[in-house]
């Protein structure tokens, strides 16, 4: 640069494809006193970063950017009265190579930053920085890389804390909506599933305008699979989209928009039913992408279809025992063997179909019903699955029976539910050791059974307060709480007992005889 203008023309700046570094603020650049940096012309701000620092002397440093540098030179090709344009030329170049900011040494060269050169950065929009003769250029470099290694350590920790609160949330009673409050606290924003056609399911977070929530569904149907296909985990990701999701068989597909200021992303959920996620959130940090995919994966499990390939004998069974077929001969479709029953109930909050889902896959069964009106789940489970507690949720769990005892161990497993919510266990199993009665045939030990209950035959109810009272040791609030209802109901029932059956309740002989009749005269 001595007095002509050799440099070729400048391109129109472009985005540049900057390192994968985090971005580092200029202001913390500058916050450093050790450097004792000090910006003279462009912009300033939070929104102003830098992703390294880099040295060069070349009257055209554009062949030699790659984007978001930080350059430093000490004016090697500069003179001070070198014409305007030719400084301005120089950060035309920066600019257009996507150089981020620009560092100038006072020493050994200039005694002060050339004028020209201020008024070309501030008219480009070019953070100009004085580096001051006691601070060195490697001094810079290292100062900006430490802050970079900051940078990288607290996100890796906000993204490792992310994915142990989304894994977390995903166990709870109510996964699907915890997955989506922990997605939308830990971005800032708002986190929505789509259904296949296109329907809000569930949402949390804060609303964005009506503007964003509508291209947030329409990027949503963009990645949305097509009917019946499931999402190819090796097929490049859609437009927009950001690599770095996790592989596998869930692996969703992505897209990424900004919209009136706030960063759209949709992730089509693996288990192609054509679930979407969607995020709006008012920033996008590094590790977003990485916590959103991770959430993306979660509820791909929890809504997928938990059936396997017996889907289909499965189906197969429930429509033979709709047109009545016996249960033992539809068993042989679902697996031979013994089963059990399994009552659950969610803690805190009413189950939903999703949540069902999820214990019914977390237990190992996709035989799942869900009575919508007592809020009760049922699981039919092969008895070689053991059922184990489950968070959030109370168990009670029947004998392992054959297909013919179904019903009875459906009864089974409601009584265990019941003694499991009164005694405020997490899981009962109904007892099954062999007792005296196992002395007598079966016939016989029925038969007293109904001789010794039959005052109570016309009134089912008091027999099941009975049941209940007995098997809780006459306890009256966890009698009236397994039975959800009031402790004064339970004392007029079991008195109402004790006056039909002309016996003394208090006598533990009496409560024997009568319990082993109830075990019997099922």
């Amino acid at each position: 640069m001595e007095g002509t203008h050799t440099m070729p023309d400048s391109p129109a700046p472009v985005a540049p494809v900057v390192p994968p570094t985090p971005p580092v603020p200029l202001s913390a650049l500058l916050a450093r006193e050790d450097l004792a940096l000090r910006q003279i012309a462009g912009p300033c701000g939070p929104d102003v970063v830098i992703h390294w620092a880099h040295t060069s002397e070349m009257a055209d440093p554009y062949p030699y950017l790659l984007g978001g540098e930080l350059l430093l030179t000490a004016g090697v090709h500069m003179a001070q009265d070198a014409p305007d344009a030719c400084f301005d030329d120089y950060v035309a170049r920066i600019v257009a190579a996507g150089g981020a900011a620009l560092g100038f040494g006072v020493a050994p060269l200039h005694d002060t930053v050339p004028a020209a050169l201020t008024a070309a950065c501030e008219a480009r929009g070019l953070p100009l920085l004085e580096v001051p003769p006691r601070t060195t250029f490697s001094g810079v470099a290292r100062a900006v890389w430490q802050l970079v290694a900051q940078l990288r350590m607290a996100e890796l920790r906000r993204v490792t804390e992310a994915q142990q609160s989304l894994a977390a949330a995903a166990s709870r009673p109510d996964p699907v909506p915890s997955v989506l409050r922990q997605l939308a606290q830990r971005l800032g924003g708002r986190a929505v599933l789509y259904g296949p056609d296109g329907t809000r399911i569930a949402g949390a977070g804060r609303e964005p305008a009506q503007e964003v929530r509508a291209a947030l569904a329409g990027l949503a149907a963009v990645v949305r699979p097509a009917s019946g296909t499931r999402p190819n985990p090796a097929a490049p990701p859609a437009s927009g989209a950001q690599p770095g999701a996790p592989a596998g068989p869930y692996a969703p597909s992505s897209a990424a928009d900004t919209v009136a200021g706030s960063h759209l992303a949709a992730y089509a959920l693996g288990a192609g039913q054509g679930f979407v996620l969607g995020v709006a959130a008012p920033r996008r940090e590094p590790g977003d992408h990485t916590i959103a995919s991770v959430a993306a994966v979660l509820l791909s499990l929890l809504t997928g279809e938990h059936l396997s390939g017996t889907s289909a004998a499965q189906s197969a069974a429930l429509v033979r025992m709709l047109l009545g077929a016996p249960a033992q001969d539809v068993a042989p479709l679902l697996g031979q063997g013994r089963w059990t029953v399994v009552h659950a109930r969610p803690e805190h909050r009413p189950a939903d179909a999703v949540a069902a889902s999820a214990l019914g896959a977390a237990l190992g069964s996709a035989l799942v019903d869900l009575c919508a009106e007592s809020g009760v789940v049922r699981v039919l489970l092969p008895a070689e699955r053991e059922a184990v507690r489950q968070p959030g949720w109370t168990l009670g769990v029947s004998t392992a029976v054959p297909p013919r005892e179904w019903p009875a161990a459906d009864t089974q497993a409601a009584r265990a539910l019941a003694r499991a919510r009164a005694t405020r266990s997490p899981l009962v199993r109904h007892g099954a050791r062999p007792g005296l009665g196992a002395l007598l045939p079966p016939e016989e030990a029925a038969a007293h059974a109904r001789t010794v209950l039959a005052p109570l035959a016309a009134h089912p109810a008091l027999t099941e307060t009975l049941r209940a009272w007995l098997s809780l040791h006459g306890s009256w609030d966890r009698t009236a709480t397994a039975l959800a209802v009031h402790r004064n109901t339970v004392r007029q029932r079991i008195t109402r007992c004790a006056a039909l059956l002309h016996t003394d309740l208090d006598d533990p002989d009496v409560r024997m005889e009568l319990w082993f009749a109830l075990r019997h005269g099922e």
